[in-house]
């Protein structure tokens, strides 16, 4: 896992997280316990520093690198697959669907959910639970039922498949 210092910022990565060894962390990112970082994802923390909270995944070609704001994931959240988040807050339990984006000094609420190939844009504030979709994103309701259970699916799953990877990976 490439691991990159850039000036006097360094990454900090939990002894329990997983990095898959082609994703690349650099400068001021630290990784909670029991997250992962995903093939071929990039974290730049170059200009502000990117924070993942515990249980958090960021998927497969995800890509975190914020400008003026810092870039928070809070705990078991999921970011998924080709998805890109700039300098913005992901408050606890958020699901990102596949290949959106999370713009500039946006903040997404407590349980909310983006749907796959969302816009949400820079400085927009979604409140807890919200269900949001769109290019440019809208709240078009509230999280229940089918739809909760399964971001909390999705954090779960990471968390065992995390482990597993990091505990049985080997390069043959």
């Amino acid at each position: 896992m490439p691991l990159i210092g850039l000036g006097d910022r360094r990454p900090s990565v939990s002894d329990s997280a997983f990095v898959a060894p082609s994703a690349w962390i650099i400068g001021d990112v630290r990784i909670g316990a029991g997250s992962s970082v995903w093939f071929n994802a990039v974290l730049r923390g170059e200009w502000s520093e990117v924070i993942v909270g515990d249980e958090s995944n960021l998927q497969d070609c995800v890509v975190v690198h914020p400008d003026r704001h810092a870039a928070i994931v809070g705990r078991r959240v999921t970011v998924a697959h080709g998805s890109v988040l700039e300098g913005a807050v992901l408050e606890d339990e958020v699901f990102v669907g596949i290949k959106s984006a999370v713009l500039e000094g946006a903040r997404v609420g407590r349980g909310s959910v983006i749907a796959a190939g969302s816009v949400v844009p820079a400085g927009m504030e979604i409140p807890p639970g919200s269900l949001v979709m769109g290019s440019p994103a809208r709240i078009v309701g509230r999280v229940k039922g089918g739809v909760t259970r399964a971001a909390q699916d999705s954090w779960r799953t990471y968390v065992e498949l995390q482990e597993r990877y990091r505990t049985a990976m080997r390069e043959i």
